[in-house]
């Protein structure tokens, strides 16, 4: 099952030149890897998936399963204010937010969701420490675990590997497959195509060499 379909996209903002995309699908279980150039559109074409941009034309078939919560969003990491006055689990927490809706509290059930999301990326000692006295990698897996509380069904990551060493990148991927072997989908902006193309089910690429190949296959 398709949760995104783009067709025809046409992406970026009306005061400028617009960046044609490649025709591309996101189902359940699919781990795409977006590459391409500096300036080539992979954040906005993230941004526009995410519903915070208009595509400047084409089409963009979103399920209807991927309603209220069934989308996880982590940007670029320097376009986050990363001086919270807030402890690890509030930060987390605030990834049920969409879920929530106009309640005033969390239920258990959701603090318990962010408890399993901090064990899942190995930062659950970090719980009641404060969010800004972290270091680049901790905040990194913090932020990662928010996104994580937030999605029923596909989660988009933007640069999710940056601040982290090459043993914490190489466990990022590999959860991330976990994740999609479970049956989410993962749609993931990166510069490492090398350590991405291990885990991915589709690459896209944007650019010059523009291209979607729908099929990744593993050594």
């Amino acid at each position: 099952m398709n949760l995104i379909d783009c067709r025809s996209l046409v992406i970026g903002y009306r005061s400028h030149s617009g960046i044609p995309c490649p025709d591309f699908t996101v189902g359940e279980g699919d781990f795409l890897a977006v590459e391409g150039p500096n300036g080539c559109g992979k954040t906005t074409l993230l941004k526009t998936v995410a519903g915070l941009m208009r595509p400047i034309s084409g089409e963009i078939g979103v399920h209807d399963s991927l309603g209220t919560g069934g989308i996880g969003y982590l940007p670029q990491m320097k376009a986050l204010q990363m001086d919270f006055p807030a402890k690890v689990r509030e930060v987390v927490l605030s990834g049920c937010q969409s879920l929530r809706g106009w309640r005033p509290f969390y239920t258990p059930s959701e603090r318990r969701m962010a408890r399993k999301a901090l064990e899942r990326f190995g930062a659950e000692g970090l719980a009641e420490r404060p969010f800004r006295d972290l270091s680049g990698g901790q905040r990194q897996r913090v932020l990662l675990a928010r996104a994580l509380c937030a999605p029923r069904k596909m989660l988009l990551l933007d640069e999710p590997s940056t601040g982290l060493d090459p043993a914490a990148s190489a466990d990022l991927h590999s959860l991330l497959s976990e994740l999609t072997g479970e049956g989410l989908a993962v749609m993931m902006v990166t510069h490492d195509v090398a350590a991405a193309g291990k885990c991915a089910t589709k690459v896209l690429t944007l650019g010059s060499s523009a291209s979607f190949e729908r099929t990744v296959r593993h050594d």
